[in-house]
Parts: structure tokens; sequence; C-alpha cells
């Protein structure tokens, strides 16, 4: 099926995702991989912590708590945020520049 121009533009603006936080946009190529990083380093950290505790003889209640512990604990997680679409982005400036 072939779409006119104005169909293309129509999809272009809805499909289309631009950089609007307000930060340098090149900063998310560094910032992405660091919170990546920074959440399984602190799931990591905490595991350790409970894993503390049974070091030493096997003691099955002592290795029961901590497993119920480490079960129990619900993991740190970070989810990358989407863009902005390009038409409600281009929708805000022509707002801001009427203004």
């Amino acid at each position: 099926m072939r779409r006119s121009p104005h169909e293309k533009k129509a999809l272009s603006y809805a499909k289309d995702r631009r950089y609007a936080y307000g930060n340098n946009s090149k900063a998310a190529r560094k910032a992405v991989p660091r919170r990546k990083r920074w959440v399984n380093k602190a799931n990591r950290h905490a595991e350790q912590q409970f894993l503390a505790g049974a070091r030493g003889p096997v003691d099955a209640v002592m290795a029961g708590d901590v497993e119920d512990r480490l079960r129990g604990r619900r993991p740190k997680r970070w989810r990358k945020a989407p863009d902005m679409p390009l038409g409600r982005l281009l929708e805000l400036r022509r707002q801001r520049a009427s203004e």
C-alpha cells in the first residue's frame, strides 16, 4: 500500500521520538550504562549482606532464614524512560513560541 506524503508525515510525527528531558542529549550514552551498573551493584551488595550471616559452619535454621530473606527482598530496578514523540515536541515548541 502506498502512502501519501501527508500520511507519511503524520506517521513520522507519531512514531519518531526526540530527546526532550532538558539535559545534554549525548549524556544518555554514559548515563544509561551507569544506571544499569548502579542497580546491579546495589542488588549484588544486598545479596552479599544477607549471605554474610550464613558463612561458617552449616546451620539449617540459619540457611533457611537467609534464603527466606533473599527471596523476600524485591530487587531494585531501573528502566529507561521513552523519549517524547516528535509531534508532541513540535506542538510544545509552537506553544512556547506563540506565548
